[in-house]
């Protein structure tokens, strides 16, 4: 198989698998705890170069970590897509160079 037609079958599985991935939301949860001793989670992330954070309940905790999982598994995906992409479009100039 040629190596363009492995690299495009690479970076189609790779746009699957961001298709398939849930919400999403970039941050990291900590377990932060009150002056009176009462815990709470809270979420800290940067967008659009501002730092935030805010009060997540337990309720909510289980669906807020996956959404950061979700974001995290995205900027993966998407570092590797576009490494691919890179190789591919070389790969295809360098046959039409020929």
């Amino acid at each position: 198989m040629k190596k363009s037609t492995k690299l495009k079958r690479e970076i189609a599985k790779l746009k699957k698998q961001l298709n398939e991935l849930g919400d999403m939301r970039p941050g990291s949860l900590t377990r932060q705890s009150r002056s009176w001793g009462k815990e709470y989670w809270q979420i800290s992330y940067t967008h659009r170069g501002r730092g935030r954070t805010g009060y997540v309940s337990d309720e909510n905790y289980s669906r807020v970590k996956r959404e950061t999982e979700n974001y995290k598994k995205f900027k993966e995906v998407c570092a590797i897509l576009v490494d691919k992409s890179i190789e591919y479009a070389k790969l295809v100039d360098k046959e039409t160079d020929s």
